[in-house]
């Protein structure tokens, strides 16, 4: 593997990002809304499935076959930040619609794009709604959100005793510092919880929008600081900005039980967009940033000169990223073990489809764990190699 430029602890923030930037976000957010409105006024319920059985080149140790719940046909929602759990036999999913939040139900990944979604939750006085995660902590079931408007945005959390009914009032999650923070995620490793999200620095956005992590002693109680432990300071990280972007931190446990992050890289306004991870060495300690080891390239991505050497650049769609892999009550311990491939789901804009946020769908792919892959890295503390398992993904 090539040596990955070195990411910096440091996190002074530059200048502001271009005024032409943030006016480009505006437009494609709108468009975005509109989507999801028009999406709310006709039932909310999509009807474009299209077969597709998942395959893809390559091949992993021990069996490449498809499993039942990954061979179900590729799912088309339109909208973007899936979040996909399975409970008991159901899958329900939930996403941002009318500005609130909604849960669709079904028996199979591909069923949800033919039922509709209900609203179980709204409060307008919150602000804009991102990217709502669904997750079963203990006996409840938590929806963590993003809300607010630019700077202002932060993290929410909704809770319930059913996944797709009951929720009540939101609560702002009190991370520490403060700041703008959008894309959290909730798990258990090792018996502790941790949050891991998106998040500025500081107060005003500067050129790059990091990964952090915090431990919490409850399902909405961060405890202690928060830990950067991602920077978007790698090449094939800068294709687009300003701001540079590392956002959407999904965590999987591999099969020998190490940690992984995975996350989205580039602006999510350009087909450049894609899917990176982060791997916790054996033995490494979540909040320090030079235990963790980033993958050399993208692993799902639409650019081949970003892909990590060795893995295929997509064939049917552009900009693929912010994903979920539906595991059972959305919980990494139930991480799916080596061999067969495993469903997830992502966001991505077919290819011949001009790129925009309004043009995303929701889409199932495969995944398998990919053993004895060394990520690298240079003037850094810490050894600059780390080998271990690392993902594959399938459209």
């Amino acid at each position: 593997m090539p040596t990955a430029c070195a990411f910096s602890g440091d996190e002074s923030t530059p200048a502001p990002p271009a005024a032409a930037s943030k006016e480009k976000e505006a437009k494609e957010e709108k468009e975005a809304e509109a989507a999801e409105q028009a999406e709310e006024a006709t039932g909310a319920k999509d009807t474009s499935v299209t077969a597709n059985s998942g395959s893809g080149s390559g091949s992993a140790s021990g069996s490449d076959s498809i499993t039942t719940a990954a061979a179900a046909a590729d799912t088309y929602v339109p909208g973007a930040d899936p979040s996909v759990i399975k409970v008991g036999s159901t899958y329900h999913a939930v996403k941002t619609i009318g500005g609130g939040i909604a849960v669709r139900s079904a028996p199979t990944l591909a069923g949800l794009a033919n039922v509709a979604s209900k609203k179980v939750w709204t409060d307008p006085g919150i602000g804009d709604i991102w990217a709502p995660k669904l997750v079963k902590v203990g006996a409840k079931y938590y929806i963590y959100f993003t809300g607010g408007k630019s700077a202002a945005h932060r993290m929410y959390a909704i809770s319930s005793d059913s996944p797709n009914t009951g929720y009540g009032t939101a609560q702002k999650i009190a991370l520490p510092d403060d700041m703008w923070a959008i894309d959290g995620s909730v798990f258990r490793y090792n018996n502790q919880l941790w949050m891991v999200w998106s998040g500025w620095s500081k107060a005003t956005n500067g050129s790059e929008q990091n990964l952090y992590i915090v431990k919490m002693s409850g399902p909405t109680t961060p405890t202690g600081p928060r830990y950067i432990i991602s920077q978007p300071r790698e090449s094939w990280e800068r294709k687009v900005g300003k701001p540079y972007i590392n956002e959407a931190p999904i965590p999987l446990k591999d099969p020998e039980g190490l940690l992984h992050i995975v996350y989205s890289a580039n602006g999510s306004w350009s087909d450049q967009y894609c899917l990176g991870e982060l791997r916790l060495r054996k033995g490494g300690n979540p909040t320090y940033i030079w235990d963790w080891y980033k993958s050399n390239g993208c692993l799902f991505g639409s650019n081949p000169a970003t892909m990590m050497k060795g893995w295929p650049a997509t064939s049917k769609v552009n900009g693929p990223g912010s994903n979920s892999f539906a595991l059972l009550d959305g919980d990494i311990n139930n991480s799916p073990p080596a061999g067969p491939r495993a469903p997830f789901v992502y966001h991505a804009v077919p290819k011949g489809t001009p790129y925009s946020w309004s043009a995303r769908q929701w889409r199932n792919g495969t995944f398998v764990w990919w053993g004895n892959t060394t990520y690298t890295r240079a003037n850094v503390p810490g050894a600059t190699s780390n080998t271990g398992a690392s993902l594959r993904f399938f459209e």
